[in-house]
């Protein structure tokens, strides 16, 4: 190579390596990918926009064959889930060793397993103590099975947990220490993780601390606040989501293992059904969590580099509204895997949006609107809350993105939710007379009406259940 040649190549390969926007220079981020979606995107596709975006790590909350097998070869590590209702089953060795041997051994190395999430927030309040007896059982249960299936040393079972199972009686990290009712239970498991070599694994939302009371300092929420709260030690806090992360670290000190490695399992901000719950904010909390993820400082009681999973990868149009409208509507990716808002997972702020799921298909381009010269209006609120029970009312609420329509309107968009999440059935656009099918888009106001996707589980062909999507996972294991 000529001297000219080889000074450009150094040159370009000096800029190369210090470009933040260099797919080898994205924060290691994870991503939860949930399944409460009545119209699931192919897996297979999630993933090739997965790879596409550089995102290295996914938590899946079941070990579901048809999203597992989409990994498999993928490089993608994951995280795979055993839902709260398996805990009392996984009680007993034999299944935890059967589950181990159908999730985890029988992917071999084709599949980048790293944990074995057993439960998800089982000690919240609001379970009142359901699962209290069954979880950490089945936390060594499963652990056991690793260790006996030979993979123990690089596959560890943790329990994702809400950071409700800390508290803080003077609102000051350093007097963090386990609930009451549940330290004894909590040291003898975080006493478990560390003799085994596993994280803790916690849930961090600074949404909710807003969401959950009127008097939170609302700039506190969010990484670049300005308002600081003091600790002892001179130690300053200028962000809720490092002062309840340090509120952990204490908890941990008092339970005797202060050097347990920590994982942020769930960190994210929703974008609708709430007054708080909306893309620029999102944005703000977004784009400081990954800004501070990339200059890896960490905490003031626990610096360095952090692993975080964000939440989540898909709005989802089944999860319970009982917490919540916003519950609906965390994801950076819309229903139909578009991305939301420019975020730049180098946290360089470089403002950019991701690439998008490929290869999506949609349902026919028609709505289901209200009739206006219906004559019969008097069953119209029972026809609307049955569309919004069924369906999916929660962008209408109070500041939400389509709480500016006028009563018209607002029945369109209950009735057209419903008929969407119905695959635009002509029966699911009846409600006694009440609503037509049109063809032109009811969108208006900076309110989607949305078209919802051909759900991947209608590409199947006819008949296609659990056996053969079992059967075809089997098919890639020895391809």
């Amino acid at each position: 190579m000529a001297p000219l040649l080889r000074l450009l190549a150094g040159a370009a390969a000096l800029l190369l390596a210090a470009s933040p926007a260099m797919a080898g220079d994205h924060v290691e981020v994870g991503v939860n990918w949930g399944s409460q979606l009545s119209h699931p995107l192919l897996p297979t596709s999630v993933v090739k926009m997965l790879k596409a975006n550089g995102i290295s790590r996914v938590k899946l909350f079941d070990a579901d064959p048809w999203p597992v097998g989409a990994l498999l070869d993928s490089g993608i590590e994951v995280m795979l889930g055993i839902p709260n209702d398996m805990l009392e089953m996984m009680n007993s060795y034999g299944n935890a060793k059967d589950w181990v041997s159908e999730n985890v051994t029988a992917y071999g190395d084709k599949l980048k397993l790293k944990y074995v999430a057993v439960g998800n927030e089982p000690f919240l309040k609001a379970y009142n103590g359901s699962f209290m007896r069954t979880t950490f059982p089945a936390l060594k249960n499963i652990q056991k099975a690793l260790n006996e299936a030979g993979v123990g040393d690089k596959v560890k079972a943790v329990v994702p947990l809400n950071a409700d199972v800390y508290v803080s009686p003077d609102d000051k990290p350093s007097s963090g220490s386990f609930r009451p009712d549940i330290n004894d239970l909590m040291t003898d498991m975080v006493k478990f993780l560390h003799d085994h070599g596993a994280p803790f694994v916690v849930n961090i939302y600074p949404f909710l601390s807003l969401y959950q009371s009127d008097d939170f300092p609302f700039e506190f929420a969010f990484f670049d606040g300005g308002r600081n709260i003091q600790d002892k030690g001179g130690i300053s806090y200028s962000n809720v989501f490092d002062a309840n992360y340090d509120t952990l670290v204490n908890a941990l000190e008092k339970a005797g293992v202060p050097n347990l490695k920590v994982i942020v399992g769930e960190a994210g901000w929703p974008t609708d059904g709430n007054k708080n719950a909306n893309l620029k904010l999102a944005r703000r909390f977004y784009d400081g969590l990954l800004e501070k993820l990339s200059k890896n400082e960490g905490t003031p009681v626990r610096p360095g580099k952090m692993e975080v999973y964000l939440f989540g990868l898909f709005d989802e149009d089944m999860k319970s509204i009982a917490p919540g409208n916003f519950e609906r509507h965390w994801g950076i990716f819309t229903y139909d895997g578009k991305p939301k808002f420019p975020i730049d997972l180098t946290g360089q702020r470089h403002d950019k949006l991701l690439s998008p799921v490929p290869d999506v298909e949609y349902l026919p381009h028609q709505w289901c609107v209200f009739d206006d010269g219906a004559k019969d209006k008097s069953k119209l609120p029972g026809n609307i809350q049955y569309a919004c029970a069924s369906g999916d009312c929660t962008a209408l609420g109070y500041g939400c993105s389509c709480n500016g329509l006028d009563e018209k309107s607002n029945i369109s968009y209950a009735f057209n939710m419903y008929f969407q999440m119905q695959d635009q059935d002509v029966r699911a656009c009846d409600f006694d007379g009440l609503a037509k099918i049109s063809d032109k888009n009811a969108s208006t106001r900076g309110c989607l009406f949305p078209i919802q996707v051909l759900s991947a589980g209608g590409r199947a062909a006819p008949g296609l259940g659990w056996a053969a999507a079992l059967l075809a996972v089997a098919v890639m294991l020895f391809v």
